[in-house]
């Protein structure tokens, strides 16, 4: 077999104490666990279960046993099952498995069976099986049934974006008990349908109003004809379906849909419906970035409490592009306690309340920057500059002792994760690391490896050049936080030196590397880039050309330098033709440069307000992890503090007198 990198020392032992073998048959061994795999993915029950007896003692003998029983648990007797999560006790497969079963035992309507699994979950994290977990406490409880469950039930639901059979059915016996209100099962429609998910839709208009059935697909595929007719509705249901449908349109054409709402059909709907309504068609309009009209859509709203989050969240980015301050205050404290306070939004806030000019305004933005500033994210470090104070790194903590680093080496499910990474099984590799720092402590039970145990993990994962379980696992300590640790820097030489060549900070071109990759050489998205910095095909062959890389065939993109050679030599490119703007090179790295090009359009912006207001949520996030990466990075690189808004500056329209470099960049 070949290894896609040679096993470490720690990992070599743990082969050598769970299988025993030379070399050879090692190698022979990981095959099968290999084929397992493939046998899995293509639902070969037949296979797996001929195979399995030879995984016996391989050190993922877990995985092995997992795949089979997983592949035939519709049929499987529950004593298999009970065996399995014995023989597996403390794994993440056990849980794993015990996570399928319960989802298992809830389609089956088995709730003494599920009553006496659950317990024994640990990861609980799953939002379906929650539900059935809830609903079974309020059959047992009827009545008397504790009022909060009903808020833990709709919270799931409506957090869920696919259609499942746990949540809707627990909201369907809470709305039938009259525990749920009939609104929340067409609030459930309303995000079902703005998401393009039209069968959870379904699902949540089934519940209130099964007859309206067929019209939700009438509305889903043709809203504005099901607006201007005559479809055959109780007058009930009729404006709630208008609500749908009137969401439906405001997804492809906002200003349609806000024509056919003033004209038509305002009149018949609550006011609730229509603050919706009208916050659906504001939000679509903002992320269109016509603000002037987004703000004079949301003007139409009487209560913003009736506004989700999200709608609150582009109300408030609509008015940060066109400068005004007190709507952004507005739809700001508007928002739900969690929303208020995530960094963005206590940063927004602070900025409008200077706005103020009075004395008490200017403590309150005062005290909420200082509760956020720090080097730790795009936010806290603009946090940090609106204080006068320059990004530094924080001190490292005190080295792991030996003792620290042999817990973390001893931790059977870290060991497991690593293994799986190394030998190929990577997507299983980085789950069971996962379950092993998030959802259990050192011991196996349910709860958090402490700062100190998170650190060695860290350490074990970059020792091993496991580079996205280290910054992953490092970035969740809160009290003691290692940036060397959370911000690594293989392949410097390499790094540095190409991104010099080619006149690249090389701080930046870390900055995208980590926000890309998490320098995983063998990286690979779902569209096909691949590699440290995940140049696409097309681009590669467009930049190579463009570079005078004589030879150049895709699948050189698996080589390190190559890898590196192409995807600095891009993104130097569009810098050039984003005359230096790091913010909308590294949108079109992330996006594609014709999608910043629309973008930039408009006022000249602070280029923060411009990020924040990034239609893609991927891309938006995107941007602002790459500048703050950045900081981070040339504070290591260079030892001195830095600023993060003097590497943002303004974003603004194309200088007509400056021509375009590169016209024809992918």
């Amino acid at each position: 077999m070949q290894y896609t990198k040679i096993l470490t020392p720690v990992l070599a032992a743990l082969v050598a104490s769970t299988l025993a073998l030379p070399a050879p048959a090692q190698n022979r061994a990981d095959e099968l666990l290999l084929d397992m795999n493939q046998a899995y993915k293509r639902g070969d029950k037949k296979r797996l279960t001929q195979l399995l007896p030879q995984a016996r003692g391989h050190a993922l003998e877990p995985w092995a046993a997992y795949w089979e029983l997983k592949a035939r648990l519709d049929e499987a007797m529950p004593q298999e099952v009970h065996d399995f999560l014995t023989r597996y006790a403390g794994t993440y497969q056990e849980d794993r498995l015990r996570n399928d079963w319960l989802l298992l035992l809830g389609q089956r309507r088995d709730w003494a069976g599920f009553a006496a699994e659950h317990p024994s979950f640990r990861m609980g994290d799953d939002r379906e099986v929650r539900c059935y977990a809830l609903l079974i406490d309020f059959l047992k409880d009827g009545g008397t049934a504790n009022p909060a469950l009903a808020d833990d039930v709709r919270r799931n639901w409506f957090a869920l974006r696919e259609a499942d059979d746990g949540c809707t059915l627990a909201a369907d016996r809470l709305i039938s008990a009259r525990k749920m209100p009939v609104a929340d099962a067409w609030r459930k429609a309303r995000l079902a349908i703005e998401a393009n998910r039209p069968r959870a839709a379904r699902n949540a208009v089934e519940i209130v109003a099964p007859e309206s059935l067929n019209l939700v697909g009438e509305l889903n595929g043709n809203p504005a004809k099901f607006l201007t007719g005559k479809a055959a509705a109780s007058p009930k249901t009729r404006k709630e379906l208008a609500v749908l449908a009137l969401i439906k349109m405001a997804t492809n054409d906002p200003d349609a849909a806000a024509g056919l709402l003033e004209d038509r059909w305002s009149s018949q709907l609550s006011a609730e419906e229509r603050h919706w309504t009208w916050g659906v068609i504001g939000k679509q309009a903002a992320t269109r970035l016509a603000s002037d009209d987004a703000l004079a859509y949301f003007a139409k709203v009487g209560k913003d409490g009736d506004l989700t989050d999200d709608m609150l969240a582009w109300k408030a980015r609509a008015a940060l592009r066109v400068g005004k301050w007190p709507q952004v205050l507005q739809a700001v404290n508007a928002m739900g306690d969690d929303a208020r306070r995530d960094p963005t939004w206590v940063y927004w806030k602070a900025r409008a309340l200077q706005q103020h000019k009075s004395p008490a305004a200017a403590q309150e933005a005062q005290a909420l920057l200082e509760g956020i500033a720090g080097p730790r994210g795009f936010y806290e470090q603009l946090a940090l500059e609106e204080l006068g104070q320059k990004i530094t790194v924080p001190g490292r903590p005190q080295p792991l002792t030996p003792e620290e680093k042999e817990g973390a080496r001893r931790n059977p499910g870290l060991n497991r994760g690593l293994y799986a990474i190394l030998i190929g099984l990577r997507p299983e590799g980085v789950r069971e690391w996962n379950y092993s720092t998030n959802l259990v402590n050192a011991r196996g039970e349910p709860g958090n490896l402490n700062d100190r145990e998170l650190l060695a993990a860290a350490q074990l994962a970059c020792d091993n050049q496991v580079w996205d379980r280290c910054i992953n696992t490092s970035e969740r300590t809160k009290g003691e936080a290692d940036y060397e640790q959370r911000f690594p820097m293989p392949f410097r030489d390499s790094v540095v030196k190409r991104s010099r060549d080619v006149a690249l900070d090389p701080a930046y071109v870390y900055g995208l590397i980590r926000q890309e990759s998490r320098f995983v050489m063998d990286a690979r998205s779902g569209v096909g880039a691949s590699g440290l910095m995940q140049v696409m095909p097309a681009t590669a062959r467009w930049t190579a050309k463009k570079l005078g890389m004589s030879g150049f065939s895709t699948d050189q993109l698996t080589d390190r330098d190559t890898n590196i050679a192409i995807g600095t030599g891009y993104l130097k490119l569009v810098l050039d033709d984003f005359a230096g703007s790091m913010a909308l090179a590294a949108a079109a790295y992330n996006a594609g440069p014709g999608r910043p090009r629309s973008w930039r359009n408009g006022p000249v912006l602070d280029a923060a307000i411009w990020a924040e207001n990034v239609p893609f949520s991927e891309t938006r996030d995107y941007v602002k992890k790459v500048l703050s990466n950045t900081a981070i990075y040339a504070a290591l690189l260079t030892g001195q503090p830095q600023s993060l808004k003097a590497r943002l500056g303004t974003v603004g329209p194309r200088d007509a007198s400056v021509p375009e470099p590169n016209k024809d960049i992918p």
